[in-house]
């Protein structure tokens, strides 16, 4: 297994800043390669962006990749975030602003480690962020924090959502008003570690199912109207061939790693994800938020860096795809968000992005 395979789906205002945000800062670029985009924000490390338009205003919800001088491994334990920054522009291409720190690993009375990729939802006047971090067991969980600005700062529920687990929460608001949360991730993720349907850490190495096997899924539920909790069991979503036959855990061009993210585009719903190892960002469609979802090929070619996590979302009618590379570091553990156009053909299919 390869190490650094996450996304920590696995930054502020100046005087906001650490002492450790200001010695680990990017600084100059760490190759001569070109790229598609630029980083949207320099005094700062930040990956896995969640965007949003609030009230006709941008809104980014990523996390705050910072340097910690943990060694590298399959757990992903260098990815060892600690607080939320939200970002904020008024277009695509403006000037971007940091709001400062937004929710605090020490204020969430149940965490333990690693405050990993957040998403964002707006209802009922509250804003809402949902947020992985492993708990004092090591388990990651999902947890909400509620807060009456889309910038925060957001005050966390005193215990995670019953039911959750893993990683990598996307919260998806149909046109009916209901809500969904996607979650899962494999590896350091810990997906593989609920087969049975109880978390068993006992043999991590033997948990994912064989390269013949059926590829696991992420999973998702819809959420209460207060938007607090699960209003149905958690369910596996399918993800299938054009064959309609579900991937195989070997198929690691295809299958599904973390970062998974819903859109709904002419009534056709989009699940998009990250494939982890090969580092591909890969989208499916069906006619239901619950899916299945048939594979339909390739948005974006690997990102520099191991991990790529992104969203999509629609600003004035048009839709732009934020992620993240590693241009300012170098390093696989110091990333950078990023924005360019989604662009799809006339049937709807989404075009190929070289970032």
């Amino acid at each position: 297994m390869p190490l650094a395979m996450f996304t920590a789906c696995q930054n502020k205002s100046e005087e906001s800043k650490t002492a450790a945000d200001k010695a680990t800062a990017p600084a100059t670029a760490a190759s001569s390669r070109k790229y598609l985009s630029e980083p949207l924000v320099k005094d700062i490390y930040t990956a896995d962006p969640s965007a949003h338009v609030f009230n006709g205003k941008i809104y980014i919800y990523p996390s705050h990749d910072i340097e910690t001088g943990m060694p590298e491994n399959d757990n992903g334990d260098h990815f060892a975030m600690r607080d939320y920054h939200i970002l904020s522009m008024d277009s695509i291409g403006g000037k971007v602003t940091d709001h400062g720190v937004a929710l605090d690993v020490k204020d969430i009375p149940w965490a333990g480690r690693q405050l990993w990729a957040p998403d964002a939802a707006f209802k009922n006047g509250t804003y809402y962020l949902y947020f992985p971090v492993k708990d004092k067991q090591d388990v990651f969980r999902i947890g909400v924090a509620t807060s009456a600005s889309p910038t925060g700062p957001f005050k966390a529920q005193p215990q995670p959502i019953p039911g959750s687990l893993s990683i990598d929460p996307a919260v998806f608001t149909d046109t009916d008003g209901k809500t969904y949360m996607y979650m899962g991730g494999i590896w350091g993720g810990q997906l593989q570690r609920w087969r049975t349907g109880k978390y068993d850490a006992s043999k991590p190495k033997e948990q994912e199912p064989g390269p013949k096997e059926v590829a696991l899924g992420p999973k998702m539920a819809r959420l209460t109207s207060d938007m607090l909790r699960f209003d149905e069991p958690v369910k596996e979503v399918q993800i299938l061939g054009q064959d309609g036959k579900p991937f195989l855990s070997g198929d690691n061009k295809h299958r599904f790693f973390e970062g998974g993210w819903l859109h709904k585009y002419n009534n056709k719903y989009y699940f998009s994800y990250s494939t982890g190892d090969t580092h591909l960002l890969a989208y499916a469609t069906g006619d239901s938020p619950y899916g299945p979802f048939t594979y339909q090929g390739v948005i974006m070619n690997p990102v520099e860096g191991w991990t790529t996590h992104h969203s999509i979302v629609e600003v004035n009618g048009k839709w732009y795809i934020f992620y993240h590379d590693t241009e300012l570091s170098g390093k696989t553990w110091l990333r950078n968000v990023k924005v360019t156009e989604l662009k799809r053909k006339p049937d709807g299919s989404i075009e190929l992005i070289n970032p």
